[in-house]
């Protein structure tokens, strides 16, 4: 029998297996984990949004079409999705009051697809107004606190969609990352995040209520956290693919793994940003993995002449992010003019192949994540008055843009996995970097260094 502590340890894949020979039903399942977010979520405060009703009514359908033999993915899985994301009928803010009344008329298309493949949706989890920062505070919904210190960020935007996986609410979230959004939560609060190549899971209904719901934004994605490496490629499969017209001619099929034991593949370690600072124990975590994996056998390499100019890259990067952020703001000024995001998209362009020359002779890049390991809550609202502490001296809080705009620039996938813990027993998680839509790649070795750190 599954009880709402034993619950918060397993997997997506594990329950669903569980579901399909009747050790439990759909039913119960609902109810061990309505259970369990309402025992941690007035302390933590990730799940701001609740479709308890719903979600029941969805459990029990769950059940009667688990009778008939139906094996469906994620039939009767228990799940929770960014508030960013639209869900018919629940309100779609992105943490601004002006919007606390909006609701959507239909499902964004990775969450109907969640949806099809058996998952019951029981809330959305907090984020910060605009999915503008590395906390998840707005005045709609209040702050969400990070499950190992209450007193600290669980990271942002998907701050909330983190913290409730790591608190064991439930298996399997939804989140967003245009500025290490899933990355940065994922390795704040040790769990394991996705960030697919760059166009691979539609955008469509993961817009604010201004913006049409079908319009693309350059760098940003939606992607997956879970528990195991193992479900964020059972995820993967369900999310990617083209939606709308371009799915009346183009299907995906990801490219299996370039390898799945941590001795055959071909890595290279980045511990150092020329536009940023990194702590000694973030490097310190990610030297013990590439140890660990040189001594399995893989091939280790600490530098490459290959990599790209990463100073260069996040110049770029932040200009043309700033003109995103911006957009649709009152008074904004963009950065830069149309003449020079099309320069932008060139050196994207020119950056793209770089990395692909640098991924014929290696299968993934090893980096931070973030620079710091979960940091205390602020209310300072004007980033250039925020420091971080990092090797012991205040240093610039945007400047950790640099970490997840390394993968994010040129659209490559990156998965966040959990690694170890800092000298006061807070998670830390590295970046793993791969090819273009290789993302399968990364996952695995996730999945290899998982089973390597167990």
């Amino acid at each position: 029998m599954i009880t709402k502590d034993t619950y918060a340890a397993a997997t997506a894949g594990s329950l669903a297996r569980a579901l399909r020979a009747r050790e439990l039903s759909a039913l119960e399942l609902f109810d061990v984990a309505v259970a369990r977010i309402e025992a941690e979520n007035p302390r933590i405060n990730a799940v701001v949004v609740r479709d308890f009703e719903r979600a029941r009514e969805a459990a029990t359908a769950a059940d009667t079409a688990l009778a008939k033999g139906d094996d469906r993915t994620l039939l009767g899985i228990p799940m929770t999705v960014k508030e960013s994301h639209h869900v018919a009928g629940l309100p779609t803010t992105w943490g601004f009051e002006a919007f606390a009344r909006w609701t959507p008329k239909r499902d964004a298309t990775g969450v109907a697809r969640l949806k099809a493949a058996g998952a019951v949706i029981l809330g959305k989890t907090n984020v910060p107004p605009g999915l503008g920062d590395w906390q998840s505070n707005n005045p709609v919904y209040g702050r969400t606190n990070n499950p190992h210190d209450l007193t600290r960020s669980p990271g942002g935007s998907s701050g909330g969609s983190a913290a409730a996986v790591a608190s064991g609410m439930v298996p399997i979230e939804f989140g967003s990352d245009i500025g290490g959004s899933i990355r940065v939560p994922a390795h704040f609060c040790g769990v394991f995040g996705h960030k697919p190549t760059y166009d691979l899971v539609p955008l469509t209904g993961h817009t604010p209520p201004p913006i049409d719901e079908g319009a693309g934004v350059e760098f940003a994605v939606v992607g997956p956290y879970a528990r195991t490496a193992t479900d964020l490629d059972l995820l993967l499969q369900i999310l990617a693919g083209p939606d709308g017209d371009r799915a009346t001619a183009y299907r995906v099929e990801l490219p299996r793994p370039r390898a799945e034991r941590l001795a055959d593949f071909r890595i290279l370690v980045l511990d150092a940003h020329p536009s940023c600072a990194t702590d000694a124990s973030i490097t310190g975590a990610i030297h013990t993995v590439a140890d660990a994996a040189r001594k399995a056998g893989a091939k280790v390499a600490r530098e490459s002449a290959r990599v790209p100019d990463l100073g260069a890259a996040h110049t770029t990067y932040i200009r043309m992010l700033m003109t995103i952020i911006g957009r649709g703001q009152p008074g904004a000024e963009p950065p830069i003019d149309a003449h020079a995001w099309f320069e932008g998209l060139d050196t994207i362009a020119a950056h793209r192949r770089q990395w692909a020359a640098l991924f014929k002779e290696f299968d993934v890049v090893l980096a931070p994540a973030f620079g710091t390991v979960a940091f205390p809550h602020t209310t300072e609202q004007d980033w250039s008055k925020r420091t971080l502490t990092i090797n012991g001296a205040p240093t610039p809080y945007g400047d950790q843009l640099a970490w997840p705009g390394t993968a994010t620039f040129p659209g490559l996938p990156s998965t966040c996995a959990p690694i170890g813990k800092s000298p006061v027993g807070l998670p830390i998680g590295m970046q793993i970097i791969g090819p273009w839509l290789e993302d399968r790649t990364t996952i695995a070795f996730a999945h290899a260094v998982e089973r390597a750190l167990a």
